[in-house]
């Protein structure tokens, strides 16, 4: 974040104004209205807290900021807590939209770690969009190959779920012929060959390249998808299983 207003180096560092959300000026309305705020409330929140990542991974203040800022974020925490959910829960709000991963770490918009990958979905090609910064860095200025690969194994599985019903990972191989470079708009493209497709499985192959050039492949990679079983699902997942998985 940036400051509020111009200071010098013996002044506290502020942070930005606190803007008032959509969701707090809108009086309460029904239940499906109250889901729709809460869920844009935290897209916002996802979206402050990406910048706040960012600007910290791309940071050169000095300690004494560093240490202002680090106490502020954890006054932060207390609010958030006051009402969580463990592991075995689902989060309500995509409890409240079947199909929404509202925390997904590669596409979830209310999750600060994702970049967010945006997806989409047209004759059983899915093609993802995003842009990584600072915070997602490995070699200087590229990209760190294990977030390449999270993001593969998130486009293979929207290739693999365009089939019918979604699936699990069971195999995920990448070549990198390319660094992929930080602040540049990327593509990533999957698809399932007809050959690849049996009754559970798929084998859905992907390539990651920038937006500008297309055609100049960085990543390239294939995997293994599985639908599993309902019994598998509820020995997986518990009381919780997605709900097309837990389908006879």
């Amino acid at each position: 974040m940036t400051a509020a207003h111009h200071r010098n180096d013996q002044e506290t560092p502020v942070i930005s104004e606190y803007r008032q959300s959509d969701a707090e000026r809108e009086p309460d309305g029904s239940g499906e209205d109250h889901a729709q705020d809460r869920a844009r409330a935290a897209r916002e929140l996802g979206d402050a807290l990406r910048e706040l990542v960012q600007a910290a991974a791309g940071t050169e203040v000095d300690a004494a900021t560093l240490r202002k800022t680090a106490d502020q974020a954890r006054d932060l925490v207390g609010p958030l807590t006051e009402a969580s959910r463990t592991r075995h829960v689902p989060p309500t709000l995509d409890e409240a939209k079947p199909g929404r991963r509202m925390y997904n770490p590669a596409s979830g918009p209310g999750n600060p770690i994702a970049p967010p990958m945006r997806v989409r979905v047209a004759d059983g090609v899915a093609t993802g969009t995003c842009t990584l910064g600072l915070a997602y860095e490995g070699p200087h200025s590229y990209t760190h190959g294990g977030i390449s690969a999270m993001l593969v194994d998130q486009i293979l599985g929207h290739a693999h779920a365009a089939q019918g019903r979604p699936g699990m990972t069971v195999s995920l191989s990448l070549r990198y012929r390319r660094p992929v470079p930080l602040e540049t708009p990327l593509r990533l493209t999957a698809w399932v060959p007809e050959d690849s497709i049996t009754d559970r499985r798929t084998g859905p192959k992907a390539t990651i390249t920038t937006e500008d050039e297309p055609d100049r492949l960085l990543v390239e990679a294939s995997g293994i998808f599985v639908i599993p079983t309902a019994e598998q699902a509820e020995r997986i997942f518990g009381d919780n299983p997605p709900p097309r998985w837990s389908e006879k």
